[in-house]
């Protein structure tokens, strides 16, 4: 387990995201971690030139349903004819006593690295999922002491794009 900030970056390696698009899928489930790893996602697209009209944020009831919002946020990207956009699906999920966690976990990473996988979606789909035992792991990991991994999945988009544009 990490004790350290793991949003710690070289802003000097992040490129200019003020050409770049960006959309936020947000799990309402745990919303007082998700909320957080959204606003720290916004606010490091914008540290970085995003503009606010470039940032799209939707919500979804539960992590399961980020595989499927992303894909049909990809979809929407490509007939608005948006170049050099990226996915963001940010959600949590904390382990209780049944196995609904591994099930919702495993089919949210899985989805997600299917979408990553098809080589007919040339749009980047980042995986900001927290998977925790508790709550005070999830809010560690959501602007708390271990940074906030919204800024974390901002950050990889940026840079995906900055290698990997999709004009």
């Amino acid at each position: 387990m990490s004790t350290t900030n793991l949003s710690a970056y070289d802003i000097e390696k992040v490129p200019d995201a003020s050409e770049m698009r960006f959309a936020i899928i947000v799990s309402e489930w745990n919303n007082n971690v998700t909320f957080n790893l959204r606003d720290g996602a916004i606010e490091a697209l914008k540290r970085h030139g995003a503009k606010e009209e470039n940032i799209w944020v939707t919500y979804v009831p539960g992590s399961f349903e980020l595989t499927y919002a992303s894909k049909h946020v990809i979809n929407y990207c490509k007939n608005k004819g948006w170049d050099n956009a990226a996915v963001i699906a940010l959600g949590c999920v904390v382990r209780g006593g049944t196995p609904h966690f591994d099930y919702v976990c495993s089919g949210t990473t899985n989805g997600i690295a299917a979408l990553n996988a098809d080589p007919n979606i040339n749009i980047p789909v980042i995986f900001g999922l927290l998977t925790t035992d508790n709550m005070e792991q999830a809010t560690d990991r959501a602007g708390g002491k271990l940074g906030n991994k919204g800024v974390e999945c901002a950050i990889t988009a940026i840079k995906m794009l900055g290698a990997y544009p999709n004009k």
